[in-house]
């Protein structure tokens, strides 16, 4: 197989290809359990419909989604408010600009640490192994933060369709949010407030088909450090999520027109470890492309995380204050750290595995040298 030179190709153009190249193969235990089309009904679907208001229908839907949380941290949301039109604009787009050639793509590449763009994989640095996917991605709120320079220019209606997008998605998410703190016994603004100023960001990821989706990834294992993700997917299938630490997983039923809601470490965190961080992945597959945008509501850079509220008789499972920022770069830090070291442990067992066997060659050529002297 040829060597993979990130920076001069799209992913795409790999799509046809009869092997995965190796940067992209993951090890055994981290490889695909479930197929991407063998669709679970455990993530529940919830209407917001009257959310706004008051009434028995209100407080049966917010006890659904506290009740999602405290079990998956993940659920589906129907009758949102977001403008369908504006929904169909933005999957437009988002197709567009990934149907381009790759010398377009690549006019926004944003490797060697630049904030916003397109790029192979993932924006993380010294990664082990590589994900089968392309995205593009921006930061939204707050405004101030926008760099156009970096958002697509291409299809024309990007940046007017993205801006609408963006708006809609931050209130959504602050809907949602109230909803979480009332579920803590809180005031209504509570987690509001504890972001001091809402970070947006918008990665809009398309996952090319894969000749050998069984050896790979579109996105590895992981949780969300932020407070909620909103995830927009199409009708293909391949978001997976596990409860029990990676023994089994489940792929989420795509629902027309529905927001996948995933909890973040922040709301982790911030409700003492009442409601779980969504721990997921994506699939790929040999047949479809795949298309989703997900929208991060994060905690601005300075925002304490520690817990909002402690029930008696429970401690804080934050050993002591820390800020998002702090809490982000630790976590990347980490995981970066831990696939190096199971490289260097696979490494490790093979040259072991590679020794033994030298050895046992050695000893068998010594028998045969023996056997040939006292011939």
């Amino acid at each position: 197989m040829p060597p993979l030179i990130i920076c001069r190709k799209s992913l795409t153009s790999l799509a046809e290809e009869k092997y995965v190249n190796k940067k992209f193969i993951r090890d055994e235990d981290e490889r695909p359990k479930v197929a991407y089309n063998k669709f679970s009904d455990d993530i529940p679907v919830i209407s917001l419909a009257g959310i706004g208001e008051s009434g028995g229908e209100r407080a049966e839907n917010c006890r659904k989604i506290v009740a999602a949380c405290e079990e998956w941290g993940i659920f589906q949301v129907v009758d949102h408010g977001v403008d369908t039109e504006l929904v169909k604009d933005m999957t437009r787009s988002a197709r567009q600009f990934f149907d381009l050639p790759a010398e377009e793509k690549l006019r926004f590449d944003m490797s060697g640490g630049k904030k916003g763009g397109f790029i192979v994989s993932s924006h993380l640095q010294g990664e082990v192994v590589k994900d089968w996917r392309e995205i593009v991605t921006y930061f939204s709120y707050p405004i101030k933060a926008r760099d156009y320079s970096r958002w697509p220019d291409k299809p024309e209606d990007w940046r007017a369709v993205t801006e609408a997008y963006s708006k809609q998605l931050m209130e959504l998410g602050c809907k949602l949010l109230e909803i979480l703190s009332e579920g803590m016994g809180l005031e209504k603004d509570a987690l509001s407030k504890a972001c001091v100023e809402m970070d947006q960001k918008v990665v809009v990821n398309f996952y090319p088909k894969c000749p050998q989706p069984n050896l790979t990834l579109g996105l590895k294992r992981h949780t969300d450090p932020g407070l909620i993700t909103l995830l927009l997917q199409d009708q293909v299938g391949g978001l997976q999520a596990t409860r029990d630490g990676g023994k089994t997983w489940i792929t989420v039923q795509p629902v027309e027109g529905a927001f996948v809601v995933n909890l973040g470490d922040c709301g982790h965190y911030l409700s003492n470890g009442r409601f779980k961080n969504a721990d997921h992945q994506a699939v790929v597959n040999s047949n479809y492309s795949r298309l989703s945008i997900a929208t991060f509501q994060n905690p601005a850079p300075d925002a304490i995380l520690y817990p909002l509220k402690i029930d008696e008789g429970e401690k804080s499972m934050v050993n002591e204050p820390i800020t998002f920022a702090e809490m982000y770069k630790k976590k990347m830090t980490n995981d970066l750290e831990l696939s190096k070291l199971k490289k260097m442990a696979k490494e490790n067992k093979l040259q072991e595995e590679n020794l033994q066997k030298v050895k046992v060659e050695a000893k068998v050529m010594s028998c045969k040298s023996l056997e040939e002297i006292l011939a």
